[in-house]
């Protein structure tokens, strides 16, 4: 390193200085050394560093603040990194009531649990990134609205008395009391669905700590301990927060205890929807809490075991007339269809017959027509013998049976001659002459 070197004058001597006549020497100098010294310290440090980077004053410190914004931020993230809503950032900072503090400050997965030291790191890492002085260094054209958000965020959250207000009616942070249904899926499913509700609805407690749901080996005294605590509960929640705001406006003093009233009315309104809500909660739980159907069951069997042996057999009873019912019902249901299928065989018979008789008088008139309505071969029928015989062979028909009717058929079946067709036919006549079901010399042409 090169050496420098210094030229100062020495002081002007005061007047009347006689040193040289009365100076007395009381000791010798030491002997000169040559020592080599170095510049060191955070100055020189930031020296250098302008020096090496070729940087300017505000250059440097510019640079630096960003670093060390950056270094905070790094240090910060976790457990209160949250990523920004854009809306939230172009929120209007006069519309501080409708804001969620927590979610501004980063902190909306702590919300009440947060602890003091979070919310002032949250603060601080905010304000770093949102402060306008930073933001004009950058050439950011954001203003400083949510910037107020910030603060007005850490002002509500630091005041223990703002913040408990705001807690009370922060809904984020809220858990929903699951369906009938969910909670019902498992034997699990209800405790892992309603314990984090009254994990939630303990924080308005007066009395700590508030106990726990349990599990389905939970005992007796536990679970009654868990709802007399829940059904006696006594919260410390208000509604402040939520008033409308009074005027500071000292002259007119009746609108402002009109507010005052209507806000108290409020807050009592409030307040009673809100303990109804929670009795609702917690019988909605109730209801389906298994434990208490198993407590009530033991307890019934313990007390009147007779009773439950009677409703056995009260029970049995009822299952053995059930049962003899239902088999009464078997045995009726199983004869009608037999019956229904016995009258089903029976038409299908009939129709059968019906066809089978249908198709024998078709044979029966066919036998005539085949022979020539009963006249000899060459000879032509006129008009009036076709009816005739006709008419006589319907006659016939009409006073035999379907069996008649077909052992006839079986005789002319075949058949082809007139003299061949006209002999069965005339001893059918002469037949059905000799039971009375034909009058001699009713027919025209077959009886002859």
């Amino acid at each position: 390193m090169a050496a420098t070197q210094i030229s100062l004058p020495l002081p002007v001597l005061p007047e009347g200085w006689s040193a040289p006549n009365d100076f007395k020497a009381i000791g010798t100098l030491s002997t000169p050394n040559q020592r080599n010294l170095e510049p060191v310290g955070p100055h020189f440090l930031a020296h250098a560093r302008r020096k090496r980077h070729k940087r300017t004053f505000s250059e440097d410190e510019r640079i630096q603040a960003q670093e060390n914004v950056k270094k905070v931020e790094d240090e910060d993230a976790g457990d209160i990194s949250e990523t920004e809503d854009p809306l939230m950032l172009g929120r209007d900072a006069k519309d501080w009531k409708g804001q969620d503090h927590y979610a501004v400050l980063g902190l909306s997965k702590h919300r009440y649990r947060a602890t003091d030291s979070q919310i002032k790191r949250a603060h601080r890492k905010k304000v770093l990134r949102h402060h306008p002085d930073k933001r004009a260094a950058t050439g950011s054209s954001e203003d400083d609205s949510f910037f107020k958000c910030i603060q007005k965020a850490f002002e509500v959250l630091t005041d223990p008395t703002k913040r408990r207000q705001f807690d009370s009616v922060d809904e984020n942070a809220n858990v929903d009391p699951p369906s009938k249904k969910a909670a019902s899926k498992s034997p699990s499913a209800f405790y892992k669905l309603w314990g984090p509700v009254f994990e939630s609805e303990a924080r308005f407690s007066k009395t700590q700590p508030v106990p726990k749901l349990g599990n389905d080996k939970s005992s007796k005294e536990d679970v009654e301990e868990f709802y007399n605590f829940w059904f006696n509960f006594e919260s410390w929640r208000s509604f402040e927060y939520q008033d409308e705001d009074v005027p500071d406006d000292t002259e007119n003093r009746d609108q402002k205890r009109h507010i005052e009233r209507k806000n108290n009315n409020a807050r009592k309104k409030k307040k009673t929807e809100d303990t109804a809500r929670l009795r609702q909660l917690v019988d909605d739980c109730l209801a389906g809490d298994e434990r208490i159907k198993k407590f009530k069951k033991e307890a019934r069997a313990g007390k009147d075991k007779k009773k439950i042996e009677r409703e056995a057999e009260e029970k049995r009873i009822l299952e053995a007339a059930k049962h003899a019912k239902e088999e009464k019902e078997r045995l009726l249901k199983e004869k009608e269809e037999a019956e229904k299928a016995e009258k089903a065989e029976g038409k299908k018979a009939k129709e059968a017959a019906k066809n089978a008789a249908k198709k024998n008088k078709r044979i029966l008139k066919g036998s005539v027509k085949d022979a020539n309505y009963l006249l000899p071969a060459g000879e032509e029928a006129g008009a009036k013998r076709i009816d005739d015989v006709l008419g006589d062979v319907e006659a016939a028909m009409g006073k035999i049976d379907n069996e008649e009717l077909a052992a006839l058929a079986g005789k002319l079946g075949g058949l082809k001659g007139a003299e061949e067709v006209g002999k069965v036919w005339q001893e059918e006549v002469r037949r059905l002459e000799g039971e009375g079901k034909l009058k001699s010399g009713e027919m025209k042409i077959l009886g002859s």
